[in-house]
């Protein structure tokens, strides 16, 4: 089981506790791209990060597939972001501070056309295995 799996299964069952069964929908198929589950038939992509690390947009190891992501990519719906801080940290500096984000949709679009994709999103550095595209560092200024 990955980490990532528990995480989001966690938070489906928050919503579910929130919101109700009946308007979380959970039987999400695969091949919908970014969407892990629908609350009220809106689509919502759950990330979780933990500490410093980026947001993970998408998962490859194919440095090809990876520039075809970045070069295609659109914000595709909302994002319920966990942020989880490992230490206890100084809780007066917001930006080292955990918790969990709502990132609507129309928000990524704007701060991706303020940022362009080249800032929005990084490549992998060829050679390495890193798992996917991870957001840029001014991108999680944003958020």
């Amino acid at each position: 089981m990955e980490v990532g799996s528990t995480r989001e299964r966690i938070l489906v069952a928050l919503l579910i506790h929130k919101f109700g069964e009946k308007n979380v929908e959970t039987q999400i198929p695969i091949t919908e791209s970014e969407v892990d589950v629908k609350l009220f038939g809106f689509p919502i992509s759950i990330k979780s990060i933990t500490g410093e690390g980026g947001i993970k947009a998408t998962w490859t190891v194919d440095a090809r597939s990876s520039k075809y992501f970045l070069e295609n990519y659109t914000p595709a719906c909302d994002i319920l972001l966990a942020k989880i801080q490992r230490e206890s940290s100084d809780m007066t500096d917001r930006s080292k501070a955990g918790g969990l984000f709502w990132i609507p949709l129309e928000v990524q679009k704007k701060v991706l056309e303020y940022l362009g994709k080249e800032n929005y999103l990084k490549l992998p550095t060829e050679g390495t295995n890193p798992e996917g595209l991870n957001s840029t560092e001014k991108l999680c200024l944003f958020y």
